[in-house]
């Protein structure tokens, strides 16, 4: 290994911004360090964000997070890029050179200040949200839930028409389509990868009925029914008819523990016994 003097680079990049990629950025921050933090969605907060209890006390998710959340989007010595998505790295450790693309995604993030019903009830295009585990809905232009960090709307260029008539109900002509990505370079020193992760798709095992039963559905999802910020506002409702269930069943290892994927998950046990202990209460 070379032993050639580097000049180190006293600024930090977090890439993700679930809960682990916050604490990070608040530890690393509160240091004295300049912090980049790169989330590829429009918010921080990742998969926590979308929980309605913490297992084992059952303390509210978004109220321990809500508050880290606030301070990061606060903090003088972060920077949070939402949007964005690291294209590349080179150099070594104590001086990288990192190149990100941020999505503009047509809205403006200087003049957007959240007022998104607005926009949204202009929209056409209703579909499924992703802070919903797919079960609740949203607009082609939305905000990914009402705590989000930055509070600034986006467009699902996707799925977006391309009407703009979200770009004539705007006050604060926020919202431009001519606006391009945005590319820009970093240089840091350390680099703190905290991805998150995503949940098992159960449709990959059909003997299970999940996308061919409406009333099956995942853990995730179900968390969101028992969230009072839910689709449902808490209540526990079938899928199919919007009626309360006389009982409700939990399949434990889907995914896991099997021919293919032999490891334990080690977390189902533990998110099945809150919501357990959350539906019999």
């Amino acid at each position: 290994m070379s032993t050639a003097m580097v000049r180190v680079v006293g600024a930090v990049l977090v890439i993700g911004g679930g809960i682990a990629g916050i604490q990070a950025a608040l530890e690393v921050a509160d240091q004295g360090f300049k912090v980049y933090l790169v989330e590829r969605s429009g918010s921080i907060g990742g998969v926590m964000a979308r929980l309605d209890k913490t297992f084992p006390t059952n303390d509210c998710s978004m109220c321990i997070e809500s508050p880290k959340m606030v301070e990061v989007g606060r903090h003088p010595n972060i920077s949070v890029i939402p949007n964005g998505e690291v294209i590349s790295v080179s150099g070594r450790e104590g001086r990288f050179t990192v190149r990100i693309v941020r999505r503009n995604l047509y809205v403006d993030d200087r003049a957007c200040v959240g007022c998104i019903d607005i926009c949204a009830s202009v929209c056409p295009i209703e579909l499924p949200s992703e802070h919903e585990f797919m079960i609740g809905g949203r607009k082609a232009i939305y905000i990914p839930f009402p705590q989000a960090v930055p509070l600034v709307a986006k467009i699902d260029t996707d799925h977006c028409i391309g009407c703009r008539f979200c770009e004539a109900a705007c006050e604060r002509d926020a919202i431009d389509y001519f606006r391009g990505d945005i590319e820009e370079e970093l240089e840091v020193g350390s680099i703190i990868v905290a991805s998150g992760i995503e949940p098992f798709d159960p449709s990959a095992i059909p003997e299970y009925g999940y996308g061919l039963l409406e009333n099956v559905i995942t853990a995730p999802q179900y968390e969101r029914l028992l969230s009072p910020a839910g689709p449902t506002e808490g209540r526990i409702l079938r899928p199919s008819d919007g009626k309360v269930p006389e009982k409700v069943a939990w399949i434990q290892c889907v995914g896991s523990r099997d021919d293919e994927y032999p490891c334990c998950s080690s977390v189902c046990c533990m998110y099945a016994t809150k919501e357990a202990m959350a539906t019999s209460g």
